[in-house]
């Protein structure tokens, strides 16, 4: 073969890789309320390479199926559907061509709502009480449904409580901000952000006048398994009623006391008093295992001893529990619900003592953060007069405005997460948890690099 022919050879096979098809992300939009295709949904593509935008849209057909040519070097997307005005969402790490999603159907309301955990973080100084309140709300409907209203939550905050910022957050999704809604009734609030089926966390964030006593009503308008309440241990908690509430804080570990009330009912009375001051300033994490290795050894105390009563059967001593337990999460289902809470909690009080108006920072990355990781309806309000913060879908844990590479990694985050329990629950093989494993790895590498530089 002549050197002219090998170089004709070779542009023949450049011209045919450059003419080779795109890879293409698909996938299927199912009604989960139906279990039928959910023909005619709108479909978009949010596109992490530069910040995060709508790098495409289309409709789910007749199978529910559509389809994105994807273009350049693999990366993470986000695909949403919507149905019924309500938004849903489903991570596509790189290396990954398909990403189903599941909608259901809306409804104002529906039966099968409860909540999981209602956490109360407290910290007094100079003058001012500082409280984080996080709802966490399971809906468990059949057929799943998604419930929404003018009104879809509502809560009670102290008297004389004003609203910093409350951040909303969908099952599997990431915190944008949402309203606040005042009623009728003072220091009684909604929220008109969507229930969908799974967990949903409303995080509020609020201020009081404080002179070193405060009494403190929850006034909780649903049941809750866990009402849980933290504050450092040099402030006082008094209960009104005392057998309402035990501690799960080992007194030598740590610098935050946690009480907590079981099986919490409507106008139960739960009020107590808050005495001192001070701030808590170990990690969230520490603060959930402490109370956790607490609550176990409670529960180990008032169990009677059997010859197996002395042996640590969890891997490695950690949360997990016995083995021939019913449930390997249930008990300490509220303390790693609260690690998390309060990881969100440090960051907001952060951005709400040292930049009070966030409201102009923000404004300027808000309509991107929205295309990847906020309900719709609720990313484009204005702000309530009650909160001082204006609506973005800003993450709660950096200071506005979020940098991309920041958004990037908290939603890698959150689907390293979802992926662990996957694995956990056995609802992936190990060749598909290594293949997705490994390319949210080398995602997040890249990620912290640009961070870094």
């Amino acid at each position: 073969m002549t050197k002219f022919n090998k170089l004709a050879l070779l542009a023949a096979i450049f011209s045919m890789a450059l003419a080779a098809p795109a890879q293409t992300l698909t996938g299927t939009v199912t009604n989960g309320t139906t279990n039928k295709p959910a023909a005619g949904d709108q479909v978009l593509l949010i596109d992490f390479t530069n910040g995060m935008n709508v790098a495409a849209t289309t409709k789910a057909d007749s199978a529910g199926k559509f389809s994105f040519p994807l273009t350049g070097a693999p990366a993470p997307h986000l695909i949403r559907a919507i149905h019924q005005g309500v938004t849903y969402h489903q991570m596509a790490p790189p290396g990954i061509n398909t990403a189903d999603v599941n909608v259901y159907d809306v409804a104002t309301k529906v039966t099968g709502l409860s909540v999981t955990a209602d956490v109360i973080r407290f910290q007094a100084d100079s003058g001012t009480m500082q409280g984080v309140r996080l709802f966490v709300v399971n809906n468990t409907s059949s057929p799943a449904k998604t419930q929404m209203n003018d009104h879809n939550f509502e809560f009670y905050l102290p008297p004389g409580a004003k609203v910093e910022q409350l951040q909303a957050r969908a099952p599997n999704g990431q915190p944008i901000s949402a309203d606040a809604v005042p009623q009728a009734e003072k220091n009684h609030y909604a929220v008109n952000f969507p229930l969908r089926p799974g967990e949903t966390q409303f995080q509020v964030e609020f201020t009081l006048p404080y002179s070193g006593e405060i009494k403190i009503d929850p006034k909780p308008l649903y049941p809750a398994e866990h009402l849980v309440i933290v504050l450092p241990k040099t402030m006082q908690f008094s209960a009104a009623n005392p057998p309402s509430y035990e501690s799960m804080h080992d007194p030598s570990q740590g610098d935050s006391a946690v009480e907590v009330a079981r099986e919490a009912k409507p106008g139960q009375r739960l009020g107590f008093t808050l005495r001192g001051q001070g701030v808590i300033t170990e990690s969230p994490g520490e603060t959930a295992s402490n109370a956790a290795r607490q609550q176990d050894q409670q529960q180990a105390e008032s169990q009677p001893q059997t010859p197996s009563a002395g042996r640590d059967n969890r891997p490695g001593g950690g949360l997990g529990v016995p083995i021939d337990a019913p449930d390997a999460l249930q008990r300490y289902r509220w303390p790693i619900l609260f690690g998390f809470a309060v990881l969100l909690a440090v960051g907001g009080w952060v951005v709400t003592k040292r930049q009070p108006a966030t409201s102009a920072a923000g404004a300027t990355s808000g309509p991107k953060v929205s295309a990847a990781t906020g309900d719709h309806a609720a990313s484009v309000r204005s702000s309530s007069p009650s909160s001082s913060t204006a609506v973005t879908s800003s993450n709660p844990v950096v200071a506005a405005p979020p940098a991309k590479s920041s958004l990037l990694l908290e939603a890698l985050k959150e689907e390293l997460f979802q992926l662990e329990v996957e694995r956990r629950q056995g609802k992936i093989t190990p060749a598909e948890y290594e293949k997705a494993r490994a390319a949210l790895d080398q995602t997040l590498d890249r990620a912290l690099k640009r961070q870094q530089g």
